[in-house]
């Protein structure tokens, strides 16, 4: 995907997440979610976390020749370890915190991903980034990986609030092409699972039966790990 297609996945399905979050009740607010031991306070913290990291990547030092995509990004190294994750939850219970309500939380979430979204919409299509891992990357693909948090996490928080899925079509089809290679994302249609379904299934929210483990096996669908 282009940068101004993953971009624009990107702002859709942050607003159908904030349009989402907007006036839940602080009960809901503390719901347990699948991804322990956040509750859904907890999980939008860490979605705020994740894309709060794009300001300041933009305002350093531009790498040289990216050297890494997205796909690549998900490797399994210390990124995934018990320490970063140790750090990754108290980040994201820390940024939850902060906001003195549920609603000013919504808002806080607004304004954390229009600032993104608005900064990466003025960068042109080649521009580089080095994450924090040290990976330098094209700047739509490291998008798509915020793309990724936003929609898979927006199942989680669906789930926990007992709500239908709000993924919206151009961030679910930039996940499914990101997890099965943009050559094989077509036989995905031909187990007839809605987008939603085909995501919690590919990153394991959803077991597979023994029949659809057996047409994925048949249809030849390996799909990327996402740590």
């Amino acid at each position: 995907m282009g940068h101004d297609q993953v971009v624009e996945a990107f702002q859709r399905e942050c607003a159908a997440l904030g349009d989402a979050m907007a006036g839940l009740s602080e009960a809901e607010w503390n719901l347990p979610t699948r991804c322990a031991p956040w509750t859904v306070r907890d999980l939008l913290g860490h979605v705020c976390v994740v894309i709060d990291w794009l300001p300041a990547m933009l305002d350093a030092p531009e790498p040289g020749e990216a050297e890494i995509s997205a796909a690549e990004y998900y490797r399994p190294d210390d990124r995934f370890s018990p320490q970063t994750n140790g750090k990754r939850i108290a980040l994201a219970q820390d940024r939850a915190a902060r906001p003195a309500d549920g609603a000013a939380f919504a808002k806080d979430f607004a304004a954390t991903w229009r600032r993104a979204d608005r900064l990466c919409r003025d960068q042109p299509g080649g521009r580089t980034v080095r994450t924090r891992h040290g990976d330098a990357m094209l700047l739509s693909e490291f998008v798509l990986t915020r793309v990724v948090e936003v929609a898979v996490h927006g199942l989680d928080l669906a789930d926990a609030l007992g709500r239908e899925a709000w993924l919206t079509p151009a961030a679910g089809d930039a996940v499914a092409e990101l997890l099965l290679g943009a050559e094989h994302a077509p036989a995905a249609d031909k187990l007839q699972w809605s987008r939603s379904r085909f995501l919690r299934k590919a990153t394991g929210r959803e077991p597979l039966t023994e029949a659809e483990a057996a047409q994925v096996e048949r249809l030849g669908i390996r799909w990327l790990a996402l740590g």
